[in-house]
């Protein structure tokens, strides 16, 4: 049977070659090259081609030694972020609101280890206060094509309180992300990235997805960093909005045609509410019962529940196998009626292994109180 079209998902086998080697076998693959994914796999590999090519990003130096780390950092002052260079599975980012936090981050990835390889080398940036959205762009080389905005949940507890996590939930549109903001980060991030890469002769193929910050004080986007795949829990709302044949847009960028693709999307809104495993982003307890799945989604209309971490028990129950297990997600004329048929969803669901924020979109509805019945 022949191959059709690969596209591949996590980090991990993007920067260590797979698109490489299935481009090799004449497969057509979505997703960049291992040169093309140090964009995300070498935080100092995506600031360095920000510098050469004049895309707006936090400022920074790169340290392998943690008593010159320590120095700039008492220069700078806090609040101020630490970054293990590669890859961390999302957990790489420490943002220090004290001299003494950025010390300890400095001291865990160059002396103590904690990431392994991926924080031999540490990138200190400046902190930039504003608000983070996510935009995402197509691209076949050459060509970029936005996706819809979208605006995720990154710290576990509500209020955006507690550690980082992979996101604890997301929703699109983005109210941040007017149309003029689009225009600006497609000429002033997105564009110059593609034709940056396509110079330094390592051409993407593949989803940008682009961390940003709206900066407070200049109202401008800066690019806080890169993935080069499709990251949840924002891909989930993407997908439900998304109504051209996904299939057929992927196999355009992989030809290097994307030029004149228009997609096309449902009005209203969508949000995903992320239910994980007790403990998580810590340890967490594996092999936790989940009922009343089908159920829950039957309960509310335009719901789909995405299954991240989960597998089926020798009874034929669902268990909980990861940190983040289940992306609940719902549509709605708003971002309103979508929160409030999420999290009916979650209601629906019988796990007492597991908990969810819930405060999804709190940045969008503000004047309405987020915390439905317990």
């Amino acid at each position: 049977m022949g191959i059709g079209l690969v596209v591949v998902g996590p980090e991990g086998p993007l920067v260590t070659g797979l698109a490489n080697d299935l481009v090799k076998a004449g497969i057509p693959t979505f997703g960049p090259s291992s040169e093309a994914a140090a964009l995300e796999g070498s935080k100092n590999f995506m600031k360095n081609l920000c510098d050469k090519y004049g895309i707006p990003t936090a400022k920074y130096h790169t340290f392998t030694d943690s008593f010159a780390a320590k120095k700039y950092i008492k220069e700078q002052g806090a609040p101020i972020v630490i970054k293990a260079d590669g890859l961390a599975a999302g957990k790489g980012v420490i943002v220090a609101t004290t001299l003494e936090e950025a010390y300890e981050a400095v001291d865990s990835m160059l002396i103590k280890g904690v990431f392994g390889s991926a924080g031999c080398r540490v990138i200190v940036e400046e902190f930039l206060e504003g608000e983070e959205a996510s935009f995402f762009a197509l691209v076949d080389g050459e060509n970029a094509i936005p996706l819809e905005s979208a605006q995720d949940h990154k710290r576990v507890g509500d209020g955006d309180t507690g550690p980082n996590t992979g996101g604890m939930g997301a929703y699109s549109p983005a109210p941040v992300l007017t149309n003029e903001l689009i225009s600006v980060v497609m000429e002033s991030i997105i564009l110059p990235t593609v034709k940056g890469m396509s110079e330094e002769g390592c051409k993407f193929v593949g989803v940008l997805y682009a961390g940003l910050m709206i900066e407070k004080k200049s109202g401008l986007p800066k690019l806080i960093e890169y993935n080069v795949r499709f990251g949840d829990p924002e891909c989930q709302v993407l997908m439900v909005r998304l109504e051209s044949d996904l299939a057929q847009v992927l196999l355009a960028a992989c030809r290097g045609e994307l030029s004149g693709v228009s997609l096309n999307w449902s009005s209203g809104s969508a949000m995903v509410v992320v239910m994980a495993s007790n403990g998580y982003p810590g340890s967490y307890e594996k092999g936790t019962v989940i009922r009343n799945l089908e159920e829950a989604e039957d309960f509310t209309p335009s719901t789909k529940i995405f299954h991240a971490g989960t597998a089926l028990d020798s009874n034929g129950n669902f268990i909980a196998t990861g940190g983040r297990v289940l992306g609940v997600t719902a549509k709605g004329r708003d971002l309103q009626e979508a929160r409030d048929r999420a999290y009916q969803a979650v209601e629906e669901i019988n796990w007492l292994g597991g908990f969810y924020r819930r405060d999804i979109g709190w940045r969008a509805l503000p004047q309405k109180k987020l915390s439905p019945k317990a």
